[in-house]
């Protein structure tokens, strides 16, 4: 499933292409939708952004597109008309006089007003972002200590939206290695040292996987990664699907667990 910066990712391009252009035409692929193709049709695109998983299309008039991709939603920007040959469903298509903005197969979409986000069933429940500029690793760590999460065990913590939004498996992992905490630990037992790298270790990854497009490590070490021949998708990671690799850091051998029924690797040397 997608993550917090891979939506944010999505949502630049969507908005690159029809923010601050009128919808002049907008479709439906899902029946129950299709009575809001006219109320948005026509309207203005104010903005698009994201909160976590979901993204939002805000129209003139206190329209709200809300949208989660879940597994298999896939956004696309193209030309006008210009539709990509795959075998998804295309669920929403928003058209301007050059480009159009087209969801595939995502199954959580809705219409919503704007003064109803807050009373979603998902939207209403999510905490801060983890791209949000304003979040704080102080202020993560004061909603550690917050009195639903405090009794839980970080590698169930860190996947429950209401605690952070946008985070999902791989940024776990990441993170908590980054912190040096095993999955284990509790909140409520972590000292101020620990709470405070935890926070950071929130925004530096969240902050490198939006920016660097998906590789979890700095730039100089993904390049060393690739030149000995490690392929992407483990050299933009530190500890995510490395299960028996070498620790980048100690040499220890990198472990893989299920955690909250997800899977979650880690440095048993590195993280306490």
């Amino acid at each position: 499933m997608p993550e917090g910066p891979e939506i944010r990712l999505a949502a630049d391009a969507v908005a690159k292409a029809i923010e601050g252009h009128r919808a002049e035409k907008v479709e439906f692929g899902l029946p129950y939708l299709q009575e809001f193709e006219d109320t948005l049709s026509g309207r203005k695109i104010q903005s698009v952004s994201s909160w976590g998983k979901a993204m939002l299309i805000r129209f003139t008039g206190g329209w709200t597109l809300y949208s989660h991709n879940q597994l298999y939603g896939k956004w696309f920007v193209r030309r006008r008309d210009n539709f990509p040959k795959t075998g998804r469903q295309l669920r929403v298509a928003i058209h301007n006089k050059t480009h159009s903005a087209l969801l595939y197969s995502a199954s959580e979409i809705e219409v919503l007003r704007e003064s109803k986000l807050t009373e979603h069933a998902y939207l209403g429940k999510l905490g801060p972002d983890i791209l949000d500029p304003k979040l704080r690793p102080a202020s993560i760590a004061k909603r550690l200590h917050q009195k639903p999460f405090l009794g839980r065990s970080l590698g169930a913590l860190f996947l429950d939206q209401g605690f952070l939004a946008g985070v999902g498996n791989y940024l776990r992992s990441e993170m908590l290695f980054e912190a040096g905490l095993l999955p284990a630990r509790k909140a409520k037992e972590l000292d101020e040292a620990e709470t405070k790298r935890l926070g950071k270790a929130v925004r530096l990854i969240g902050k490198r996987a939006y920016e660097q497009k998906g590789i979890c490590v700095d730039l100089g070490s993904f390049k060393k990664y690739r030149e000995l021949g490690e392929r992407r998708g483990t050299a933009r990671y530190s500890v995510f699907a490395r299960q028996g690799r070498s620790c980048r850091a100690c040499g220890n051998s990198i472990a893989k667990l299920m955690v909250a029924g997800r899977r979650l690797y880690l440095c048993d040397f590195c993280q306490i």
